[in-house]
């Protein structure tokens, strides 16, 4: 049901200074940025690192279908704490686990973010 890990998220109180650290001491590359996130990547990963303004840290787990998951994870003791609504790429959904850890479920189903070289998200491909 579980497909991945989609994005490790990171609050930090302003993204310069977050890319300053992961970007420019920690040497990962950038794939795209909002007004309040920044994605980068992992050598040898998928998973993005987005940092985050305006989220707590997080982890996102792709999955193929949100409805499917989260009423699986119903049906078998968790509940819902945020209903699937929908995002930029996709769908969303968080629930917890029938031992209370917070899981965010994320369907892509739209696409991924499409940017210019300088990382700027243009739209959804």
């Amino acid at each position: 049901m579980i497909r991945a890990v989609d994005a490790v998220l990171l609050n930090v109180p302003d993204l310069d200074l977050g890319l300053a650290f992961y970007r420019d001491l920690l040497g990962h590359t950038m794939l795209w940025r909002t007004a309040t996130q920044a994605a980068l990547a992992m050598p040898d990963s998928s998973t993005e690192l987005v940092l985050t303004t305006d989220h707590s840290a997080e982890t996102d787990l792709l999955v193929d279908d949100l409805d499917a998951a989260v009423a699986r994870v119903e049906r078998h003791g968790g509940r819902v704490v945020a209903a699937p609504a929908d995002i930029p790429v996709g769908r969303l959904a968080v629930v917890l686990d029938p031992f209370g850890n917070q899981l965010v479920f994320i369907e892509l189903s739209k696409g991924r973010y499409h940017t210019n070289d300088k990382g700027d998200v243009l739209g959804v491909a």
